[in-house]
């Protein structure tokens, strides 16, 4: 490479470490690159409705579009593939995914009047390719979203293990378990370097499965007599998979509220990943049920402007109305930043003397993280043995925990830093601090433009 020797194996991270979002990674070798995700952030402006739109400046690849073999998409979470509609053109590279992300993408696409990416190459978990110098392997791990993969990266002398979002769910609900045969596989085989996720680093324990969140679920809402609304983020397919088990074995009748969950459910249902048994009624139709025969799973737990849970609050939903007794479960967790909105959200919903049971302010799980805490993170780098281990997708303090985890595990070196380090992974690890301007687009929709970000 022109910046270090072309022996060298780099990691360039342009979003994502030292933040929690907005992820987007490069991978440097013999004068190539190959680009990991490309996603979105949510910055609550003051005085504004509804949040900006925020997304990694590129301009480091983009000035070497021509060394860019592919981008690739481990899953299909707004932060990680929420800026291609905007910025793929900046690109022009091809694009890999599952079937699933690719769908989403595909969806997302339309919805912001993007660019979809051409070519869109639809790759199955498990699948291996050539990027240019490095050979890919999509490795299937449990997340909150299915299809979710974490990538084994190798050239002639090295392996790279990123994790992507992960955590270890034996009952995911949707998809396959998780599973530690491959891990232990590349373990034994040796790898160099390993990039993972930080976000649960602070949290001692365990994560839950989502099983077990339908097990709570279940049990709340079997004691409900009214109406009942379950707030969650709209990518968890899984858990609109247990409310649809959950709304036949309790006698209701399921539907959606919100664009975004809809939108979700479709992408799931057209690449077989929701069983043919998941058939919500219309939206319209719910508010001519029985009170206690409504069950519906709605977007908004994080208090948004203009969400289904939003329209509930201030009595303007087109479909659905509550009343006195019915009740709101948020089957979410409070994202940092987010608290005054919700609270709002909360005291609407109990000034109308309507029940709100939030998965934070209870202990039957009515929620579930999709990233791993210390007992995963441990036992990943116990499997895995590699030599360093560079903590990312966390604010500085998740990442600090997730190096000590690691070094408690026998990993020899730890590196942290921040979007714009370039780390060296091999053959000789270190780090090279603010080596490329990094910062923040803005979309603004009144222009339809990308702007810098203040």
């Amino acid at each position: 490479m022109s910046e270090s020797r072309s022996s060298d194996v780099v990691f360039l991270p342009l979003g994502g470490c030292g933040e929690i979002g907005m992820n987007c990674n490069l991978f440097g070798h013999q004068d190539q690159w190959i680009a990991v995700d490309c996603g979105i952030t949510l910055e609550q402006v003051p005085g504004a409705l509804r949040p900006s739109v925020q997304m990694p400046d590129l301009s480091f690849i983009t000035e070497r579009r021509e060394q860019l073999a592919g981008l690739i998409v481990t899953h299909a979470h707004e932060d990680h593939l929420g800026a291609l509609p905007y910025l793929w053109e900046q690109l022009r590279c091809p694009v890999y995914a599952t079937p699933f992300a690719a769908a989403v993408l595909r969806y997302k696409t339309r919805s912001r009047r993007g660019t979809l990416p051409s070519p869109l190459i639809e790759i199955e978990p498990g699948d291996s390719i050539a990027l240019g110098p490095f050979s890919v392997e999509w490795i299937p791990i449990t997340h909150s979203t299915p299809e979710t993969c974490a990538l084994s990266i190798t050239t002639e002398r090295s392996r790279i293990f990123h994790t992507a979002d992960w955590k270890i769910d034996t009952d995911p609900v949707v998809g396959s378990a998780w599973s530690s045969r491959r891990f232990r596989q590349l373990g034994d085989e040796g790898i160099d370097a390993v990039i993972c996720d930080s976000t649960n680093a602070l949290r001692a324990g365990h994560s839950p499965s989502e099983g077990e969140v339908a097990t709570g679920l279940r049990q709340v809402i079997e004691e409900c007599e009214g109406r009942v609304v379950v707030g969650c983020f709209s990518s968890n397919v899984a858990r609109m998979q247990s409310l649809a088990a959950i709304a036949a074995q309790t006698g209701r009748y399921l539907g959606v509220l919100g664009r975004s969950a809809a939108g979700m459910a479709r992408c799931a249902q057209q690449v077989g990943l929701l069983p043919h048994q998941f058939q919500p009624i219309h939206a319209e139709h719910l508010g001519y049920l029985p009170r206690a025969e409504v069950l519906a799973v709605a977007t908004g737990s994080q208090g948004e402007w203009g969400a289904a849970l939003h329209r509930l609050v201030t009595q303007t939903h087109p479909d659905l109305a509550l009343d006195t007794g019915d009740t709101v479960i948020l089957s979410s967790k409070t994202i940092p930043g987010n608290e005054a909105s919700v609270a709002r959200m909360v005291a609407g919903l109990r000034s109308r003397d309507i029940r709100v049971i939030a998965a934070d302010d209870t202990d039957i799980p009515l929620h579930a993280s999709g990233h791993p805490c210390e007992d995963e993170l441990a036992e990943l780098y116990r499997i895995l043995r590699p030599t360093l281990a560079i903590p990312v997708h966390g604010q500085p303090e998740h990442m600090k925990a997730n190096a000590d985890i690691a070094r408690q595990a026998g990993v020899a070196v730890t590196l942290t830093g921040a979007n714009g380090d370039l780390f060296y992974l091999n053959p000789t690890p270190g780090i090279r601090r603010r080596f490329a301007e990094v910062g923040r687009l803005q979309w603004c929709e009144e222009t339809e433009r990308l702007v810098k970000a203040g």
